[in-house]
Order: C-alpha cells, then structure tokens, then sequence
C-alpha cells in the first residue's frame, strides 16, 4: 500500500502527485483505464487526481470509463467541470448498466441469507461492464472517495466496480439488501451486508482483473475540497486505512436531534431524487421526531436517472419501507426493478420527520405526487439564503433555529446517542 495523509490541511496537489507517480513506478505500460466517479462525487478529490493521471501517463493509451452506476451518462459540461479541457471527450467511455455488462460470478445464496439475517435467500449475480474486461488494457485504476454510503455503509473500494461499473443484477439486489437491513444499521460501518457481498466479489472474481484502488478521503469548504488522505494499492487493507480517517472526519454528532434541517444541492451535482435524496439518507439519523428537513434544489429536475426508474418511482412514491416490500411481492415492474424499490425505501422518512422538496424544475403536484411535500424554490431561496447561512447552527431573523448543510454527500450526520463504543 502507498499512502499519504494531511489531517490538517490536507495534501497538496505535489504530494498527491508523487503518491500517484510511485503507483505507475516499474510498471510497462501500454494501455491503461482510469475508473473514476461522475460528477455526482464532485468533492470526492477523484476529478483532479485522474486529471494527473492523464498528464503522468503520457505516451500510454488511456481510457476513462465513469463508474456511473445507474446515473445517466455524464454530458461535455460535466467531463469539464469535473477532470478539467485537457482530456478530449473521445477519451471517455459509458457504462451501460442495463446491457453493457458479463456476469463473471455470483455469490451464494446461503452466503446472502446468513449476512442478511435470513432476509434474503438468493444469490447475487456479479456483472461487470464489459470495458473492464478488455484483455489489452495492462492495468485498470480505480478511483475514488471512502465517505458514508447508505447501501454499502462506506462508499468505494469494490463497489465502484461491481456497483458502479456493475450490471442489474448487483445493482438490484445489492440495494434491496442494504435496504432490508435497514440504513441505520449500515451507514457510516465498515462491515455490512453489502460490503461483504462486494469483499466475496472481490477476492472470488474481481481480484483477478489487472486492478489497483486509489481512494480518497476529502473534506470540503464551500467550493474548497481538501484531500486529507490518499490510499493506493491492491487488497482490503487500502479500504480499511481510509475508512478510519473517513469515519473520522466524515460522520457529524450532533448533541441534540434537529428540528429544523435545510441542506443545499448543489445543481451541478444533483438533478433527480435518485441523487438528491442523500439529503435524506445522510440526515435521517439527525431528524427529530416531527422535525422538518427543507430541502434546496435548485437543478433537480426528474425522480429517476433514466426513464424507467423515474416513472416507477412517479407510480408509487415514497411510501414507506413496508409498504414497498408488500408491493414487491405483488407488483412485477417493482419486483424486476429491486433498485428501484430500495431507492423508495431509503427516500421515505416513514412519517417521522417531514420532507420538504424546494426542487427548481418539479411542480407542485409532481413533487406531493410522490410523498413530498413542496415548497417554491424561490421561496425557499429568499428564507434560506445559502449565501447568508453558515454551515451548521443559525438563528434566521424571525427567531427560527435551524442546522444548515450545503453537501450531504460529502457526510453522515447523526446524534451522539448513537455514537458506537467503536466504528467498524
């Protein structure tokens, strides 16, 4: 393992560099793929360093393949935003998750019932997009940020291969599993269901690929992001090194349940629910009982990522971690979407806490339809302010309390009840 670490100021753009020259030392290389994130991770620190990837690598023949997941493709705006002019859009390659993908394994279904506690007693297919099994790319690099997840518990590591570049069937059954489980027993840990389920995948099948992880540990200011911690290498000790400073540094304890919660979506990053939902998942933990969480969201714009998951989830909303399991066993568009299905578990707030959707470019009636309810984005713009609202606590001037997050994806925010004696 190759590592750095700068819990004060972060590392600099050198030190990330040097890190990342000593990955490609003695190595002949001929054909080299980068699998970072898409813009969805935009704080992750992953834009940069594949950007001094493609500078390092000179000669060699590189491709980018995003580990996009279920997201829509990333568009020329985005590549730009995110790795900068100098990579040319022929360089970049799309995962296609539906169809894009051959299935090199499964893993077992009686070691899916014993780590689902009986929940689940099927097999899961492991499905990889077809680019990362190009037998002419000498090494495969994947990169990406270790921070809370609310279906792998931390993101990365594995996941980015078989969920982010993975096909439907992991994809599916991966999120029901983490769902079923339920996300307050999984966000912010180390060993949950689905992370064992990806360690399987990985020391059975994806180990033998020609790949090496470089992950990431960031916080951000604003639009500032500070990489605390670089983590490069093969095996899960690369993962488990992150996760510490990650659990660290990431994962916020309140001393009080919030009544009031308004996290800001950045519009370059979040353009559905399916993405812009992490307000929900990441707070969920923080939400006082009868609170209300107003949600900012100037881009978002649809529900799903692609057509189809957008008008299941029009269909049935966000109604409530039981009352999706009961329509799964009745309902065969839900039941072949399993992703789907989770996204509907992990968005409901199961009538504890009150969900506020300030979306620019939703309606009234289409944000209620799905279990929301709605506030004018500009309306919400004028009480909120994000550029007059400091991150954290503020007293608005009418008296109103309320805790303010400007990227719920770059965390987990709970209460110190629930601080574990240690994370794992």
């Amino acid at each position: 393992m190759i590592f750095a670490e700068d819990e004060l100021s972060g590392l600099s753009t050198k030190r990330i560099k040097d890190v990342l020259k000593k990955t490609l030392a003695g190595k002949t290389l001929g054909k080299v793929l980068l699998v970072p994130p898409d813009i969805t991770r935009l704080n992750s620190g992953a834009g940069l360093i594949t950007a001094l990837y493609y500078d390092l690598l000179g000669d060699a023949n590189v491709d980018i393949l995003p580990a996009l997941g279920t997201h829509a493709p990333m568009t020329r705006e985005e590549q730009v935003t995110f790795f900068g002019s100098k990579i040319p859009a022929e360089k970049f390659l799309v995962h296609n998750w539906r169809e894009g993908v051959t299935k090199i394994g499964e893993v077992p279904a009686a070691y899916i019932k014993e780590i689902s506690e009986g929940h689940i007693n099927a097999p899961i297919d492991v499905e990889i997009s077809n680019h990362l099994l190009n037998p002419d790319y000498d090494l495969i690099l994947s990169i990406g940020q270790v921070v809370p997840h609310e279906v792998a518990g931390m993101a990365n590591y594995t996941k980015n291969i078989a969920i982010g570049c993975g096909g439907s069937g992991f994809i599916n059954s991966s999120h029901m599993l983490g769902a079923v489980f339920g996300l307050e027993r999984v966000m912010g840990k180390d060993h949950s269901p689905v992370r064992k389920a990806l360690d399987y995948a990985e020391d059975s099948f994806i180990s033998k690929l020609p790949l090496e992880y470089v992950l990431t540990v960031t916080v951000s200011e604003g639009v500032d992001t500070d990489i605390l911690g670089l983590y490069a290498g093969k095996g899960r000790e690369v993962f488990e090194r992150a996760v510490r400073l990650s659990q660290k540094h990431n994962v916020h304890y309140l001393e009080a349940p919030l009544k009031t919660c308004v996290v800001r979506l950045d519009e370059r990053e979040f353009r559905s629910t399916w993405l812009g939902n992490k307000a929900i998942y990441r707070t969920r933990m923080a939400m006082a009982g009868g609170g209300s969480l107003i949600i900012l969201a100037p881009g978002v714009c649809r529900f799903g990522e692609d057509a189809q998951n957008d008008k299941l989830i029009r269909k049935y909303g966000y109604i409530g971690r039981e009352n999706i399991l009961r329509l799964c066993e009745s309902e065969a568009d839900l039941k072949s979407n399993l992703s789907a299905a989770a996204h509907l578990i992990h968005g409901s707030a199961e009538g504890r806490f009150k969900v506020i959707y300030a979306a620019g470019g939703l309606s009234k009636s289409e944000v209620e339809g799905v279990g929301f309810a709605y506030m004018p984005y500009e309306e919400a713009l004028a009480r909120y302010a994000p550029a007059n609202t400091a991150r954290g606590f503020n007293t608005l001037p009418d008296g109103e309390e309320i805790y303010y997050i400007d990227d719920p994806a770059v965390g987990l925010w709970t209460t110190q009840e629930n601080r574990p004696p240690v994370l794992t």
